[in-house]
């Protein structure tokens, strides 16, 4: 089965040949129809999730190739290649698709690969992050701000509500987060961004709740600009927990919050 980086350039020629962007499920057949030597049962694989293993070897193609900048998602479940995407494609040697990619796969190794079992747990992470990431970014703006609100409640906040305002300033949703032994009126607002959350936005915020409640919290799926965090806190000023998107994949998991864990084992010898 052809690895995750030999799935990067068929994904980007995929589009392009779907006319520059796709559903997802339109460009996993497209890159499919490149790999003919792709067996049945390595299609019919399945993750422990229960997810196609194939499948989800093209998510992972594509996230990264978001984070190149060669292929964006303009709205929910579309894929869509970017002009340095194309320019990628135009660069590219002639041929099949995945010609090169298949005869890589195919080919036997002429020894066994040395295996880093710690590098290759710590790469899976950072993989598994990205692609969750990748999936809050493609949602809908009203499903992320159920899922901050889901969030939050599992951070620790009681009787959340998710207003579903929109528009720079609005208030998302709001609730109550436990500081000792007081209860603090809390508000969130959902940055679903590409880019980085600036200070106009933490600002905009900030006066919205300013006399309502007691502790901001913005969560974006992006991340936030140096002005922006240096935005948080501010003396005489409600205070703004800012959330990224490493941030908030990293509270997912760390509640199990739509994350399921499996332990990894690493053994080393201490005796002397």
């Amino acid at each position: 089965m052809p690895k995750t980086k030999d799935l990067q350039l068929p994904v980007v020629r995929a589009l392009v040949e779907l006319g520059g962007r796709g559903r997802a499920s339109q460009v996993y057949e497209k890159v499919t129809s490149y790999f003919p030597l792709l067996t049945d049962a390595e299609q019919a694989e399945r993750l422990p999730s229960g997810r196609s293993r194939w499948t989800n070897r093209i998510q992972w193609a594509r996230q990264q190739l978001v984070e190149a900048g060669m292929v964006s998602s303009p709205e929910y479940g579309v894929w869509e290649v970017t002009d340095a995407g194309r320019a990628q494609v135009a660069g590219a040697p002639t041929g099949g698709a995945g010609a090169s990619s298949t005869a890589a796969v195919d080919a036997p190794p002429s020894a066994p690969p040395s295996i880093d079992f710690v590098e290759l747990t710590e790469s899976y992470e950072d993989e598994f992050k990205a692609q969750v990431l990748g999936i809050l970014a493609d949602m809908p703006p009203s499903a992320f701000e159920e899922f901050a609100g889901r969030l939050l409640a599992a951070y620790g906040f009681v009787k959340v509500q998710v207003t579903g305002k929109s528009g720079d300033g609005g208030i998302d949703g709001h609730g109550q987060l436990r500081v000792g032994l007081a209860m603090m009126d809390a508000a969130f607002q959902c940055k679903r961004w590409r880019a980085n959350v600036g200070a106009p936005e933490v600002d905009a915020f900030r006066g919205a709740i300013q006399g309502q409640f007691e502790q901001g919290v913005m969560l974006a799926t992006s991340g936030f600009t140096r002005q922006a965090q240096g935005k948080s806190i501010q003396k005489g000023a409600v205070p703004i927990i800012l959330l990224d998107g490493p941030a908030i994949v990293d509270l997912m998991i760390e509640k199990e919050l739509h994350v399921r864990r499996w332990p990894v084992y690493r053994y080393e010898i201490t005796m002397e």
